[in-house]
């Protein structure tokens, strides 16, 4: 097949865009494609460190694993992190130009459309297919005069696009015939086919509203796919609702271990593999009530430590969180990243990278200091745990350093980073080794060092250990996905308008 793309429009955010992508990129890879993702530009929270040292969204890192192909920051060459409600730092082709609010960003647009199609054009040089991805609607009224990542891009690639409208959330038809109302006829020629995501029940009754909406469209609805919950694909940047939910811990016999959700939290996959143990039940909460049955309790990633670590204070988190380690000598405490920042005596801030004032004391658990500084570090590491021995990979993101100030021992021992020998030291742990802080992301998804912390746990209550059963693999869950698309659309309606035969 010639090079081709085709686009995946949503009528909002949320509506599954991206797992539709994943699961197009694994169904043409097992057809016998070689096949890329591409979005232009993704502002998320939830990063991930290339080879070559590059940051980009989390969510094309996925879509890369299931075309089995290693992702680059081609594949979203422009990456915006939130910091406020209103500024955030822009990645452009995984390094960062610095930090923007929206009206000076959109006055950059002219020059990031140039990059962003120069990615583009280089997928479409070296794959057959690239599946690309828009981000929120591509009908929002005050954005189309400087879009650079729906509709612009597809008619640059000259691709035909899918819209993808999410029923589960209610008003579907309404969602979907008012997006194509509100495109120009140009635009709206543009979009073949329209798929219905996230159904639940019977097909049958939905019937009369197909017929409908593609009378009413004139644009063939190419499937409807079914709600799922067996299938483990990670979120793009919204933690499910389900782990929200407050659960009868009398009734199963398993660990709690509570994710502090603090409002820039960041990286939340980190806490993918923990959350599919079998004996670990695990939440994100955001009252300090929800603390009380902790096993172990963990404060994340940010993207703006001094304002969460502020957050913590006054919420009464904080307090909480001393109170049942100082009380309870069997809960555990870990932060990662800036979650380990503040778990030190200070941050200093003389740059004012995060904040109007030059330092913020920290939550002392550890006696370490931190000093934000505006260079930012992006690393792809391995390392050993200094505990127990066990080796991890991960990566690390984040601005500054921190040092041990006193008692304690470092946590990690690094040798290897960005493909090279390395040796140096990462994270705090105290002398109990209760509680214990680091910058590498990704760490629990090695099965030893996660189960190794389980048993820990599990040994705090009176539990005897059980050994790992690490049998989930990403392959898996991309094949799963695809067979329920592949099964839930007409895939020769979608090889005639991948091929514009249509």
């Amino acid at each position: 097949m010639k090079s081709t793309a085709i686009q995946i429009c949503g009528t909002g955010s949320g509506v599954g865009k991206s797992v539709i992508v994943a699961a197009l990129c694994r169904i043409f890879l097992q057809d016998g494609y070689k096949v890329a993702p591409f979005k232009a530009q993704n502002m998320a929270l939830n990063s991930y460190v290339t080879l070559d040292g590059g940051e980009m969204g989390r969510a094309q890192v996925v879509q890369a694993e299931a075309c089995g192909i290693e992702p680059t920051v081609d594949m979203n060459p422009i990456l915006i992190k939130p910091s406020s409600d209103t500024g955030a730092q822009i990645i452009v082709r995984g390094k960062p130009i610095g930090n923007m609010n929206v009206l000076k960003y959109t006055k950059y647009k002219n020059r990031g459309l140039s990059i962003v199609r120069q990615s583009l054009r280089k997928l479409l040089d070296e794959y057959e297919v690239v599946v690309m991805e828009g981000a929120g609607s591509p009908a929002e009224i005050n954005l189309k005069s400087h879009d650079i990542v729906n509709l612009k891009m597809a008619e640059y690639a000259k691709a035909p696009v899918i819209l993808v409208g999410d029923i589960d959330k209610g008003g579907v038809f309404a969602w979907i015939v008012g997006t194509l109302e509100l495109l120009t006829n140009k635009e709206r020629k543009m979009i073949k086919g329209i798929i219905i995501n996230k159904f639940r029940g019977d097909k049958t009754l939905l019937m009369p509203g197909i017929d409908y909406l593609e009378k009413r469209t004139g644009i063939k609805v190419l499937g409807i796919v079914p709600y799922y919950r067996n299938i483990n694909i990670p979120e793009e940047d919204a933690v499910p609702l389900d782990s929200f939910k407050a659960k009868d811990a009398k009734k199963e016999r398993k660990l709690n271990i509570d994710v502090i959700y603090l409002p820039h939290i960041s990286n939340f996959t980190d806490f993918d593999a923990l959350e599919r143990e079998e004996d670990v039940r695990l939440r994100y909460v955001k009252s300090p009530q929800e603390l009380d049955s902790a096993d172990m309790i963990i404060i994340p990633g940010t993207k703006n430590t001094i304002s969460d670590l502020k957050y913590l204070k006054k919420s009464g988190l904080a307090k909480k969180v001393e109170s049942i380690i100082n009380s309870n000598k069997k809960t555990s405490l870990a932060g990662i990243c800036g979650g380990y920042q503040m778990l030190g005596s200070k941050i200093f801030d003389k740059d004012g990278l995060e904040s109007k004032g030059s330092e913020e004391e920290g939550l002392k658990f550890l006696p370490v200091e931190t000093s934000l500084k505006n260079e930012k570090t992006i690393l792809r590491v391995k390392a050993k745990n200094l505990s127990s021995g066990i080796e991890v990979s991960g990566y690390e993101i984040h601005h500054g350093s921190t040092r041990i100030t006193g008692g304690c021992q470092p946590a990690f021992e690094v040798f290897e980073c960005n493909s090279k020998k390395a040796r140096y030291f990462d994270g705090a742990r105290s002398p109990d080794k209760r509680i214990f802080g680091t910058y590498i992301h990704g760490l629990f998804d090695a099965a030893p060092f996660r189960r190794n912390i389980l048993n820990n746990l599990r040994k705090n209550r009176g539990w005897l250990p059980v050994s790992s059963k690490e049998n989930f693999t990403l392959d898996k869950e991309f094949d799963k996905l695809a067979k329920l698309v592949r099964d839930s659309i007409d895939m020769d309606l979608l090889y005639k308008i991948l091929r514009k035969q249509i």
